[in-house]
């Protein structure tokens, strides 16, 4: 079941992204709208096992996980939870880049936009490897 893009995520892992999609936030489903059918020229997974981890999104050709953090993580030990999350999927040359669910909700295009150019920036980068 694990294959090389979910970098051996468990099944539980799996279950667990599974409920994840079916119980999506407000930002979440706003983004996905935005995200989903390769609307910015890449494949974008929502909800995606990586390891011990669940991204909210992900593009594997990219190697980009984008996450969608609510008050949640404002939390101490929330925010130490996600440094460490965000060094470990670093260390498998993951990238990482988070809006907040207000900053979906309010500033969509703004969002869009940014996740448009690293997309872009990605790109171009990956070109430069394979030339």
């Amino acid at each position: 079941m694990a294959s090389n893009m979910h970098y051996g995520a468990s099944k539980k892992i799996f279950q667990y992204a599974e409920a994840l999609r079916k119980n999506m936030t407000v930002a979440e489903k706003i983004i996905w709208e935005r995200l989903s059918k390769n609307q910015l020229g890449v494949r974008i997974r929502r909800q995606h096992p990586v390891w011990k981890y669940v991204a909210d999104y992900y593009c594997h050709e990219l190697k980009l996980i984008i996450e969608i953090d609510g008050g949640i993580h404002l939390s101490k030990e929330n925010n130490e939870y996600d440094i460490r999350r965000e060094v470990t999927l670093k260390e498998l040359g993951i990238e990482i880049i988070r809006f907040t669910n207000e900053q979906v909700i309010n500033e969509l295009e703004y969002v869009i936009e940014v996740i448009s150019e690293k997309i872009t920036e990605l790109k171009k980068n990956n070109s430069k490897i394979n030339q």
